[in-house]
């Protein structure tokens, strides 16, 4: 018998082909898992991750649809059907300045954010080992802190905190557990994706640690063990929990935020504003 916490599990990582949701795939493969199942839309990424370890699957799904979804529960199903891990990590970050909405943007995150969890979540449901599923939700810290200019977005994830509490209620009298992850300042490929040069992250990253407790940004690497230690059985006696990984950033008072200190001349003349980044 392994001594390996996930022998013998199946578990399945939405947004699997980078950043958080390809490190948690590789750990948990590492730590055992029979299968990880991962999810994302673009092909080249998730076979990229899967060609890393065998045990790990590509499943090309958009699983804010009930398609993506279906296709998710089918590659559960041809691995025995059931499900021992879920992981809600598939998310988007987009900038909203409420003097410059925009819907389409608000729309793209809350279906990817919300909509998406609990999709997957209702058509996996039957198939999670009960009692001993786990399900993990990778939120943020603007969950319950404000978010100037991003104010969708820190909605969305006050939603994935008050879906992680609900439902970890809901879910206890069939022995699932529902925790969550809130990390703050992780550089991944979302800065890239609202337009973002590397020296504007540099930039960005650096005024982060600049008024971080430790001193500095965090890696999927701070975020990655947390997930795995959540799902493990030998948290067993863990639920309903919203976990904060930000080197402290919660003990700053809100005057400290990088985003109310934020104004367009800190990017410099060329560097354009939040919204026009947003919109490039």
């Amino acid at each position: 018998m392994s001594d390996l916490p996930f022998a013998d599990q199946h578990v399945v990582v939405t947004g699997g082909g980078t950043g958080m949701g390809r490190a948690a795939a590789l750990a948990f493969a590492g730590l055992g898992a029979a299968s990880v199942i991962i999810t994302g839309r673009r092909e080249h990424r998730l076979a990229e991750v899967a060609s890393l370890d065998p045990v790990i699957v590509p499943v090309r799904a958009d699983v804010t649809t009930r398609d993506g979804a279906d296709a998710v529960a089918a590659a559960v199903s041809a691995r025995g059907g059931r499900l021992d891990v879920l992981v809600h990590n598939a998310g988007v970050y987009r900038m909203t300045p409420i003097d410059g909405f925009d819907i389409a943007l608000a729309r793209e995150m809350l279906e990817t954010n919300v909509v998406g969890p609990v999709l997957l979540t209702t058509r996996l449901l039957p198939m999670m080992r009960a009692p001993g599923g786990s399900i993990v939700i990778v939120s943020s810290v603007a969950g319950h802190n404000p978010e100037p200019q991003a104010s969708v977005y820190a909605a969305s994830k006050a939603g994935l905190h008050s879906l992680t509490i609900t439902w970890a209620r809901e879910l206890a009298s069939r022995g699932i557990r529902v925790n969550a992850v809130a990390p703050s300042a992780i550089r991944t490929e979302v800065f890239a994706t609202n337009g973002f040069s590397e020296a504007d992250v540099d930039t960005l990253f650096e005024k982060f640690a600049s008024i971080n407790p430790l001193g500095r940004t965090g890696t999927v690497d701070d975020v990655t063990p947390w997930i795995t230690k959540l799902a493990e059985p030998a948290s067993s006696w863990v639920t309903g929990q919203i976990i904060s990984i930000d080197g402290g950033a919660d003990l700053t008072s809100a005057s400290d935020s990088l985003f109310l200190q934020w104004d367009d001349s800190s990017w410099g003349e060329d560097s354009g504003s939040w919204q026009e980044k947003a919109e490039a």
